[in-house]
Formats: C-alpha cells, structure tokens, sequence
C-alpha cells in the first residue's frame, strides 16, 4: 500500500512539474501592452488607477463614460498640439527654430496634400482641418513609442472617430457645395442607363462608406501591428530562457522601434492624403 502511494505522488509531482516549468504566455503579455486598459502604467512599478463610471442608459443603448488609458492618451495628445501652436502662435515676428517646423508642416499639407487634391480655393478652405488630422494622428503615433505613454490611434474606436469625422464632412460639405439632389445624384458616373442607375446608386453607397472603414481599419491596423511585432521581438528571451537570445532580441527590437518611427510618420500622412482626397471628391464630382 505504501508503494502504491509512493508511486503516485511520484507521477503526480511529475506531471505538475512542465505545468510549472512552463514559459510565462507571451501572446497574454503583449495583448496587455497593447490594449486598452482602466490604469495609467508608469515607470518603477506605479499604477494609476483612473476613473470608472456606470454605464448610462439611453433609448436602449448604454454608454460608457469611463475614463480609460486611451481616453488620457488623447487629451494628453490634444494638450501638447495646443501648447505646439500657442508657443508659435501669428505673430509680426519671423518665426524660428520649432516655429519653423511647424510653419514647414503646415506650408506642406496646404501645398502637397490640400491644394494638389482638391484645388486651390477648397484646398485652402480645408488645410486647417487636415493639419489638425496629421498633427493629432502623428503625435498620438509617436506617443506609443514613448514608455511612459501608449498608442491611442491603436484603438479602433479612436480611428473610427476619426474617419467619422471625414465622412460627415464629405457629406456636410458635399451637399453643402452642390445640393442634396446634386450631391447624390453625382455619386452615379454620367452615363448609366437608366434601369441600371437605382443599382449603381447603392453600389457608389456602400463603396462610399467603405472606403471610411478602410480608412479607419488602416490605420488601427498598421499602428497595432508594428507594437506586436517589437514586443514579441523583446518577448524572445523570455521565450528562449537565455540571454543569448538578447543581442539579436533588442537589435531586431532597435530597427523595428526606428521603423515604427517612420511608420507613424507615413501613417499620419496616408489618412490626411485620403481625407484630402475624399473630401475633395464630394465638393468637386465632376473631377
């Protein structure tokens, strides 16, 4: 009886034993990095805890007006873009140093994104708007490589927010410009048939709004991968239990980081490029 016993806590230890030897869940680990979350992560271990708040509910709908990480990054965003311009606000004198960044940022938007895409008066009627998409969406880029903050525009709530308000103003300023009969009847090409107009009309429908969620799933998609990819990247030695595995971890972790830098750049550019250009398209059909 006593060998029996023996022997099975024996097999029993053994089988517990790769369950504890098991490495820590790397996938886990860099879904917590990258989600949203109700703390703040600061350096040393400090965890801020930020506001949660009961769901409203409204015509059957709840709304959730909980402060999450997300939620700060964006103020946090909206903060240093107020204070970017307050310091380099118009002026008599001649701008210099960051002023002159800024002034080359925004010269660059109206002339390469806004006039080139949409004509010289709507360009300049609109280069305020699209400056404010590439400042915001680059900065919030640009705060996800940064270790005190996290990536905002990796949110797809975020992003859907932002080419929402791309597609109300091609639709605000689309009828605005050529009336609410000339704006959707300009969506059919000129020369469809007639039986085949009512069908055309709801393709250049659902093509419009698609061409908004693949702005919104760009986005989000782009800015999320590249933090997965550098995390698993820095994941390896945990994986590989071995500090060999370092050298090529953070090498590989180092050039992914400088991509994401220029990634984040391109990226800010892209989604102020289509703006342009879907605004563009709704207050001039006929080009």
């Amino acid at each position: 009886m006593t060998e029996v016993t023996t022997h099975a806590a024996v097999s029993d230890s053994l089988a517990a034993a790769p369950a504890a030897a098991e490495p820590e869940n790397i996938g886990q680990w860099i879904i917590g990095h990258i989600s949203n979350s109700d703390e703040w992560h600061l350096p040393f271990g400090i965890h801020i805890h930020l506001p949660q708040f009961e769901p409203i509910q409204i015509g059957g709908y709840s709304i959730d007006l909980s402060i999450t990480n997300h939620v700060v990054m964006l103020w946090i965003a909206a903060i240093i873009l107020f204070f970017m311009f307050r310091t380099v606000k118009k002026n008599k004198k001649v701008q210099s140093g960051f002023g002159m960044f800024l002034e080359m940022i925004v010269v660059f938007v109206r002339d390469e994104i806004a006039i080139s895409n949409m004509g010289e008066k709507q360009g300049k009627k609109f280069t305020p708007l699209l400056v404010t998409f590439f400042m915001f969406v680059w900065v919030a880029n640009l705060m996800g490589l940064v270790p005190l903050f996290s990536t905002s525009t990796a949110n797809i709530s975020v992003t859907a927010s932002l080419a929402i308000i791309t597609f109300l103003s091609t639709q605000i300023f689309g009828i605005k410009e050529n009336g609410l009969i000339g704006y959707y009847k300009g969506l059919v090409p000129h020369g469809v048939p007639v039986y085949l107009w009512p069908l055309m009309f709801v393709v250049e429908v659902v093509g419009l709004i698609a061409k908004h969620v693949a702005l919104m799933i760009r986005l989000f998609a782009n800015m999320t991968a590249g933090h997965i990819v550098l995390f698993a990247l820095i994941g390896l030695v945990v994986v590989f239990k071995t500090y060999f595995a370092s050298p090529i971890s953070i090498g590989f972790g180092l050039f992914v980081f400088f991509l994401e830098l220029l990634v984040a750049t391109i990226q800010a550019y892209i989604f102020t490029l289509l703006s342009a250009l879907f605004i563009g398209m709704s207050v001039n059909p006929d080009h």
